[in-house]
């Protein structure tokens, strides 16, 4: 049996790789409410990307874009387009964190190592996870930086943090991968064995499906449950399910949506969509069963419909979750927006309204 001893503490940061990460820093502070707080580039001494770090509440986004053909990750953006390129998470140790997870199996992607700046001492090391996902393992115990080496607080006259509007968002509930069929059980099995998961829950084809299409999934923890993964993969069915359009459209397995986590839904999704984020609706009848479905709840029911969030209940309580139409021009990355009241499911009653909300616009892209 594998033992939990990779002490990881939680997600430090979601890394992405984008064609114009000003402009990504833009919309996600407009749309998302988040503060941009750092910035690498040419200013600060970085010759080959620029980056932007993005904080909210327990959240941090870092948006890399190359500013050159020559950068190493360039052919990155033909292939995805825009997306997540690694979720770093903070460890105790990094050496320790590496060298055990390479000796379960794990490709190593760069050995570990520890950069000093005038801030202190930042330690991190990355290895391989679905498609060319990586997990970087990060350590800023002795560093009092903004973010890491190279970033320095933003400028004012770059970006005004006098005008990001939190819209409460307060941390990441799961991130979500989608791998190719007949690879779920592998990747599982790799956070099982490399970094000490455990499966929390699985869905199959009957819990997910259509008259159209259909998925499975499984969701791995790390042992606090701190750190949550949930793996899709496509199903055999009579029509191209969502999966198989990210994988046609992101060239591959990669990050498929991130779940952020709030306090208030509806004030939230409210804000949100003031910032004019477009979010998917289901039909109007979902919410006329929905008190005999979940029973009792502290929200108006008439709120919810009119926003489109969406309620689902388990023994433990019951949790309330929107989710974004795709970011980007590619139908691949999106968010999602969760409350919990006490429950810890991912919303399965609510599995077949949202699929079908997703086959409305994958008929409308043409890709069904």
């Amino acid at each position: 049996m594998i033992t939990n001893d990779i002490p990881l503490r939680r997600i430090d940061h979601v890394r992405f790789f984008v064609g114009n990460a000003r402009q990504s820093a833009y919309f996600y502070r407009n749309a998302f409410g988040f503060e941009v707080v750092a910035y690498a580039g040419l200013e600060t001494k970085v010759r080959h990307e620029a980056g932007y770090v993005l904080r909210q509440g327990e959240i941090t986004f870092v948006l890399i874009s190359p500013l050159s053909k020559e950068h190493p990750d360039s052919q990155r953006l033909i292939s995805h387009g825009d997306g997540v390129m690694d979720i770093a998470i903070d460890v105790a140790d990094v050496s320790s964190s590496f060298q055990t997870a390479v000796s379960r199996g794990a490709t190593a992607v760069r050995n570990p190592e520890a950069i000093e700046d005038e801030y202190g001492i930042y330690e991190s090391a990355s290895i391989r996870a679905y498609g060319d996902t990586t997990h970087t393992f990060v350590n800023r115990d002795r560093y009092q930086g903004v973010h890491s080496p190279g970033f320095k607080p933003i400028d004012a006259d770059r970006y005004s943090a006098a005008t990001a509007h939190p819209v409460g968002l307060a941390a990441i509930d799961h991130i979500v991968g989608n791998v190719e069929e007949g690879k779920m059980n592998e990747w599982v099995e790799f956070y099982r064995k490399v970094l000490g998961f455990e499966q929390l829950v699985s869905f199959d084809d009957k819990d997910i499906s259509t008259e159209y299409s259909a998925l499975m999934s499984k969701v791995v923890q790390n042992g606090t449950g701190r750190i949550k993964f949930p793996i899709n993969e496509p199903a055999k069915a009579k029509r191209k399910s969502q999966i198989d359009e990210y994988l046609q459209y992101y060239g591959g397995p990669g990050v498929q949506h991130i779940a952020l986590m709030t306090g208030d839904i509806i004030e939230t999704v409210k804000a949100m969509r003031a910032n004019d984020v477009s979010f998917l609706r289901v039909p109007k009848s979902y919410y006329d069963s929905l008190p005999a479905r979940v029973g009792p709840i502290r929200e108006s029911i008439d709120d919810l419909a009119e926003l489109g969030i969406l309620v689902d209940r388990d023994e433990e309580g019951y949790m309330l979750q929107i989710f974004t139409k795709p970011v980007a021009d590619r139908p691949t990355l999106f968010f999602e927006v969760i409350q919990r009241r006490g429950s810890k499911s991912f919303g399965k009653g609510n599995f077949k309204a949202l699929f079908e909300a997703i086959e409305r616009e994958q008929d409308k892209r043409g890709t069904l």
